[in-house]
Formats: structure tokens, sequence, C-alpha cells
């Protein structure tokens, strides 16, 4: 099932606003922030935290939040774990790792440490 065709199962509508925020999620394979993309989209803070509050209720997107208090938004895929850079704050998807447990119904696990880049600039 095509997110579009989910939405209108859940009858919500596909407004302007909301396919632009769908096709530069689809684009960037990666979890954003509002910071990240606010110079891509013509929408105010408020629309946009609106609009993604309605796709994590539609089950379309995952919603975390990082350690700088930035909330970062994806497409739901597949589960998977992010690792978040406790010096710059830097998000990561991490595809290979087992997070199935048993009895539960795993969503999304954060991992906090360094990155490469912050581990290489300490020396």
């Amino acid at each position: 099932m095509t997110i579009e065709e989910k939405l209108k199962e859940k009858k919500i509508k596909l407004t302007t606003a909301r396919k632009a925020l769908l096709s530069l999620f689809k684009e960037a394979h990666k979890p954003l922030c509002f910071e990240d993309i606010k110079a891509q989209i013509h929408m105010d803070k408020a629309t946009f935290y609106r609009n993604m509050t309605i796709f994590e209720q539609a089950g379309i997107f995952n919603i975390f939040a990082s350690n700088n208090n930035l909330r970062y938004f994806e497409l739901k895929v597949t589960p998977h774990a992010h690792f978040i850079c406790t010096t710059c704050n830097k998000v990561e998807c991490i595809d290979n790792i087992d997070i199935s447990l048993k009895n539960f119904e795993v969503q999304t696990i954060t991992i906090n440490g360094k990155c490469q880049e912050c581990i290489k600039a300490k020396g």
C-alpha cells in the first residue's frame, strides 16, 4: 500500500503541503527535523508539526527526540535503530542490528555515543 493510499484509507486529505513533505522525506532516506528542511518548504513551524502529528497518528511516520531536544521524523519503513552523537547531535540510521525481542513489538531504538568524526576530532 502506498503512502497516498494509506492517507486516503485514513480519510486524510492530501494537500499541497502534505505532498511537499512526503516528497522531501521520500528523497531523504534518513530522519529529518524541521531545522533540516525549513528552507526547502513553504510552511510555518506550527503547520509543519501539525501535519507531522497527523502522519504519525496515521502510522506513516516515526517521531523521536535527539539529545538537543529537536524532534526528528522519518517515514515508517522497517524497524531499525538510530545512533545519536552526544557531541555533535548527528542522527544516523542503523539498519544492520537485530532489534527483535520476544513478547514486544519494537518500533525504534536509540543508541547514544560519539560518531567517528567526533572521535577523530578529539585526537
